[in-house]
């Protein structure tokens, strides 16, 4: 299948999307309540797994050598507060939360307020968790520098299995976060047919060691620790590659 136009890779990652939402939400229709806050909570917890192996990346030798051993977790530190503040100042939770609801009124029409908050919190912790990892980043730009969609395609396959489970308990909020999907590997996969050239390794690392701890803050809210607003955080993962940028310069 690699040998497909750019952008197979992300319509591949859709169509799984919406099959396992469809199949999760008619499963999830046939459990109790307390089973599906079950399936929350184990959600919960292998995100933290998925967030543990990308935050390693800090550790990256790559990184290290090329910043400096002290160097990368400040970079980390730095991306997150320097995201988060121009995230906040955005509203980039209160966004997407807000386009989630207008998806929901569209879809669902009247539903109740407890309804209404599921396809929203549906939605937003699919988008996050879709489209956060290492495998979204680097897949869509190999997919827009012709080097082939594999990367997506093993992507989607996980991303359809998660969205079984997640569907099964958030219902058909978790579909519609193929919209930022779409977005958001379409906007990677358009930079990656510009770029020409791969996201050198030690820039990969610190978005990879960044997106890893902006999935805690998802498997947070999925354990119900904490709402951190996590959508805030996003810029971080562009506020990355540049500190790394910047900090060798001035090493």
């Amino acid at each position: 299948m690699s040998g497909f136009g750019p952008g197979t890779g992300t319509v591949v990652n859709v169509l799984a999307v919406l099959v396992g939402s469809g199949v999760g939400v008619l499963v999830g229709n046939r459990l109790p309540q307390r089973t599906r806050e079950l399936i929350t909570d184990v959600l919960g917890l292998v995100t933290l797994l998925i967030a543990a192996d990308g935050a390693r990346a800090v550790f990256s030798p790559a990184l290290s050598e090329h910043v400096g051993s002290s160097a990368p977790m400040l970079i980390v530190l730095g991306s997150l507060l320097i995201g988060g503040i121009i995230g906040s100042l955005l509203r980039l939770e209160s966004r997407v939360e807000g386009l989630g609801g207008r998806l929901q009124s569209r879809l669902q029409g009247g539903s109740s307020s407890a309804e209404r908050h599921r396809f929203i919190e549906g939605f937003v912790t699919a988008s996050l968790i879709f489209c956060t990892g290492p495998l979204t980043i680097l897949g869509a730009l190999n997919d827009g520098l012709g080097n082939g969609a594999d990367q997506l395609y093993l992507k989607s396959t996980l991303d359809g299995f998660a969205a079984i489970a997640f569907a099964a308990a958030f219902g058909w909020g978790v579909a519609a976060s193929v919209l930022t999907v779409v977005v958001v590997q379409g906007s990677l996969t358009a930079l990656g047919l510009a770029m020409g050239d791969l996201l050198p390794e030690p820039h990969l690392a610190a978005i990879t060691a960044t997106g890893g701890l902006l999935l805690v803050g998802v498997a947070l809210r999925l354990l119900r620790i904490r709402e951190l607003a996590v959508a805030d955080m996003l810029p971080a993962l562009l506020v990355a590659p540049a500190l790394v940028s910047l900090v060798a310069v001035l090493a």
